[in-house]
């Protein structure tokens, strides 16, 4: 898991593409397909040639149209690497258009239509190749797996609400409604409550709020009987405001880290959410003697929550009670290995 940095990428929403045959056919299309294609190695490696229309319909008739659209794919997200990297001005607006997902007026690099990426008409937008290629290359460089709507239908619960956590509200609800077809409504709702306590912070966010929300009665009944368990049962009374279940004295930092850790999971810097989620309407001096606590909490995002507050509180009092739980907790850590 990437450090928090105020230039962390957010996460990202979801895209929508289609299959690995309209992709390659698409390559085929691209302007300078036929240019590049002759740059790469030749034709009877099947790893790095770019199959022509012939080559795909052999394919087809021998029952490896499949291996050969994954060939083409696989050829085509090289050339356009290499033409991303020697131009770095490419490479930043392919990233930019991709961010931003708003078609774009005026100019845009020819290079970028030429390699398939950006529809050949203003409002230019990426085509489902720029889409596809900004997808690989945020990966590789970022290490952010942006989701694909459709793709998780098939997945247990924990890597469902890993890739849920930057769903919005509305493909949210179609990713989880293409999940749940199938499946009966209450062993649905019983293995996302299974897969909380093992996933991140963020995504037992998601889970909690699909469980109160979006699964009915039987959603509402699984927290129930989640609600008894140490550590879990006290966040899932506190993001859904069951007052019945308050959390115990060793309890408190552990919770308090994961609201603040399920901020920062998302990313892009908003320190000052992360910081509110903590003090709670406290002044600097109950802050500080919270923030103490966290050291004991046990959690492995503490950390992190800790590293904020220290570059980012106003308030001297609570930035040197930070710096103090973090030397605490890194003591603590040395006693515990």
């Amino acid at each position: 898991m990437r450090s928090y940095d105020d230039d962390t990428l957010p996460l990202q929403p979801p895209i929508r593409l289609p299959d690995a045959a309209t992709l390659a056919s698409a390559v085929r299309a691209a302007p300078l397909a036929g240019e590049l294609k002759a740059l790469l190695d030749p034709p009877d490696d099947s790893q790095t040639a770019l199959p022509d229309a012939s080559q795909a319909e052999q394919g087809d008739e021998q029952g490896d149209e499949r291996a050969g659209d994954a060939r083409v794919l696989e050829a085509w997200a090289r050339v356009c690497r290499a033409r991303l990297a020697a131009d770095e001005r490419l490479l930043l607006e392919l990233i930019r258009m991709f961010l931003s997902r708003e078609p774009v007026a005026g100019r845009v690099p020819q290079a970028l239509t030429d390699l398939g990426l950006v529809r050949q008409a203003e409002p230019y937008t990426l085509s489902w190749l720029g889409l596809w290629v900004a997808r690989l290359i945020i990966a590789e460089t970022a290490g952010q797996e942006i989701p694909v709507m459709g793709t998780l239908a098939g997945a247990d619960a924990a890597t469902l609400l890993h890739g849920l956590r930057s769903y919005p509200e509305a493909e949210r609800s179609e990713e989880l409604a293409g999940w749940l077809a199938g499946r009966d409504r209450e062993p649905a709702a019983a293995e996302i409550a299974g897969a909380l306590a093992g996933v991140s912070p963020l995504s037992r966010a998601v889970g909690v709020e699909l469980l109160e929300s979006s699964l009915g009665e039987e959603g509402r009944r699984a927290l129930r009987g989640l609600l008894a368990e140490p550590r879990l049962g006290a966040v899932v009374a506190a993001r859904t405001g069951r007052e019945e279940r308050r959390p115990t004295p060793d309890e408190i930092a552990w919770v308090l880290v994961d609201m603040a850790a399920a901020l920062l999971e998302f990313g892009g810097g908003e320190a000052g959410e992360v910081i509110d989620s903590i003090a709670m309407g406290m002044d600097a001096e109950e802050q500080a003697g919270t923030i103490a606590i966290l050291a004991f909490g046990d959690h492995p995002w503490t950390g992190r929550v800790l590293r904020v507050v220290i570059d980012h509180h106003p308030d001297e009092r609570v930035t040197a009670a930070a710096r103090k739980a973090l030397r605490r907790l890194r003591g603590l850590a040395d006693i515990r290995t």
